[in-house]
């Protein structure tokens, strides 16, 4: 049974964290745009002076914010108490370490959780309280095809993507096993779970999964610590580390077409009326064929071993 959601009609407030550049300063300056306010974030914001004027002279605020400090949930704690509800929560911020899993470090993939799970994950659970007690709030994960589907040396990215949103697409032929006339669902890993949770307090989620757009990531890539070994030598995964190093990463998306869809579908406008429901978006062409991907891989799995899967169980 599909839950119905609702929106006030109201000025929103979202706190967007990652927005000095990318896909947060585009959902940003589109927000503000509409009409909402928008409490903008990013670890130093010294470095973007004239973005914090911009956003500040539309009527809004622009926060620093660190999603490694352990304490950085005290800025939802500073905001509820000053008379500021927080009505969108949008986890955007994040970095990539290129590396293949055999030569990352325990150091590596610790950032890489503590930027993109723990750090969100934080906030997320200070601002649930709050939407729970006010019958309303939209939390909202900027993800990334990797979470589906992640290439070559992006173990660490995929990983910590996937362990918020862990998007799992389910293609009709498992639907139809399952007994359920759904013709797509998504499931999540810590989201999946919070929004059962929180649905029955009008507190719904929207988790983003992203192909390749112009965005700066690509140039703020770093890259795993330790060389390659000489087996992966011409390997794929030499070469999407080589691509990245070179700025040849083919880009086809445009952040801000991108950005305008996740606003329609946050509001309940354009694109998204109707769909307030939803729970999965996934933008740019790119991702099409990475979910088509993985809808075949869940499907052969149940077509090969169907027949084992429904025959290990306790004999009656």
């Amino acid at each position: 049974m599909t839950t119905t959601f609702t929106t006030p009609k109201k000025q929103l407030t979202w706190l967007i964290t990652g927005c000095s550049s990318g896909f947060g300063l585009s959902l940003t300056r589109i927000a503000q745009a509409e009409g909402d306010k928008v409490i903008a974030t990013s670890r130093n914001p010294s470095r973007t002076p004239e973005l914090v004027r911009e956003v500040e002279s539309k009527g809004g605020k622009w926060l620093q914010l660190d999603l490694d400090n352990p304490n950085n949930a005290q800025v939802i704690e500073q905001l509820e108490n000053s008379g500021q509800e927080i009505d969108v929560l949008v986890n955007n911020a994040g970095f990539s370490i290129f590396s293949p899993v055999e030569t990352s470090t325990e150091e590596e993939y610790r950032a890489q959780m503590e930027s993109m799970y723990f750090g969100p994950l934080r906030l997320i659970r200070a601002v649930l309280p709050h939407m729970r007690k006010r019958r309303f709030g939209i939390i909202v994960n900027m993800s990334s095809g990797a979470a589906l589907e992640g290439r070559d040396t992006m173990g660490g990215y995929a990983g910590a993507k996937a362990g918020l949103d862990g998007t799992c697409i389910f293609s009709t032929s498992i639907l139809s096993e399952l007994k359920t006339d759904a013709g797509l669902v998504s499931w999540t890993g810590v989201t999946k779970v919070m929004a059962k949770e929180v649905a029955p307090f009008n507190v719904r989620t929207l988790t983003v999964n992203l192909g390749t757009f112009n965005t700066d990531m690509p140039n703020a890539a770093t890259f795993g610590k330790n060389p390659l070994p000489d087996d992966y030598q011409g390997s794929v995964s030499a070469q999407m580390i080589q691509v990245i190093k070179s700025g040849k990463l083919p880009i086809l998306g445009d952040k801000d077409k991108a950005m305008k869809a996740v606003y329609e579908v946050v509001v309940g406008e354009g694109v998204g009326a109707g769909y307030e429901a939803e729970r999965f978006l996934p933008l740019g062409s790119d991702m099409t064929p990475r979910v088509k991907q993985v809808q075949q891989y869940l499907a052969h799995g149940l077509e090969v071993f169907g027949h084992v899967t429904d025959n290990v169980n306790l004999d009656r």
